[in-house]
């Protein structure tokens, strides 16, 4: 039996995956706003034999979207953990008709692959929105719910270290008005910093784009895209990587700024909303110039690409730090 019957992502699938979970009630920009909308982290990891491997986080990072989302609409929620999958807990909530929130390594589901990339590495949400007998139905992205036997899920809910068997289950209504201004003050000082508190805050918030530009410019040093996503393999898999960080990979398009900008609107502060509406529109631009990028340009294109990225996130940084003050 299904919990409910509208599935399918919108702009954001998390936010999507609370609004339905909760009955549809809520706008989806409301839901992300109110869990933290938008941010910015900026690392290049490298391995040996790989090109360097680029990670944006665009969204509110790091922390439970859900718990955020759940704690700011102020419905209550029970948070379970366990050694190994409780299955009679699952049963009893999905009997109940409160759909599950997991964390899983999305490597193991069938409908991703362990082609998905970073697949295992970080935190992926899903629901459970019912279940026939020990066959579960699992909302993540299809406009229909995919069905999975529950050992098969379970090796997948087991396979993520972080949030292994942890469960969140919705236990009622909300219990009072969202937390919009609780939520506008997170996100202003998930920006600003310090985000972590430790030497890692340098790739947050204003300071992890400053970095990123910085290292767009750099032509010298090892941590300049010039050296490092300097050769064609790397150049590809670099420009292809922040395309995907920017309108796909934990963002909604447009860096989560559009949405967010949304969000804004619905709450009464239109004069940030434009601000951050202007800076979608720079880092959608930016996100279109690396997807169309050619393979292997050559040095003075590839040079004046990056430097082309590189102003594209300063007007970006310039418009936010604009719009944050407005907050």
């Amino acid at each position: 039996m299904l919990l409910y019957e509208e599935f399918g992502t919108g702009r954001h699938r998390e936010s999507s995956l609370v609004r339905h979970a909760l009955g549809g009630t809520h706008d989806e920009a409301l839901v992300a706003g109110l869990a933290g909308g938008i941010g910015f982290m900026y690392f290049v990891f490298e391995y040996t034999g790989r090109p360097p491997q680029l990670t944006i986080v665009a969204q509110a990072h790091p922390g439970s979207w859900v718990r955020s989302a759940l704690d700011r609409l102020r419905v209550p929620y029970d948070v379970a953990h366990s050694a190994g999958p409780r299955w009679d807990r699952v049963h009893a909530a999905l009997d109940a008709g409160r759909p599950v929130f997991c964390t899983v390594d999305r490597s193991g589901l069938p409908w991703h692959g362990a082609g998905d990339e970073p697949a295992g590495a970080d935190p992926y949400t899903v629901v459970l929105a019912g279940r026939d007998g020990d066959t579960l139905y699992v909302e993540d992205t299809a406009p229909t719910p995919h069905r999975i036997p529950r050992e098969e899920f379970g090796a997948a809910w087991s396979a993520h270290r972080k949030g292994r068997h942890e469960m969140i289950v919705p236990t009622g209504p909300a219990t009072g008005d969202p937390d919009v201004e609780g939520a506008i003050a997170a996100t202003a000082a998930r920006l600003t910093g310090p985000v972590l508190g430790n030497r890692f805050d340098v790739n947050f918030g204003f300071s992890g784009m400053e970095k990123l530009a910085a290292h767009l410019r750099d032509r010298r040093t090892k941590n300049g895209w010039e050296r490092r996503f300097g050769t064609p393999e790397a150049f590809l898999a670099g420009t292809r990587r922040l395309y995907a960080c920017l309108e796909r990979e934990w963002t909604a398009p447009g860096a989560t700024r559009p949405l967010y900008a949304d969000f804004l609107d619905l709450v009464g502060r239109p004069a940030a909303a434009a601000l951050f509406r202007e800076s979608a529109g720079h880092w959608s631009r930016l996100a279109e110039l690396a997807r169309t990028a050619g393979p292997d340009p050559d040095p003075d294109a590839r040079r004046a690409l990056f430097d082309g990225f590189a102003t594209l996130v300063e007007q970006s940084l310039a418009l936010e730090r604009r719009a944050v003050a407005q907050l």
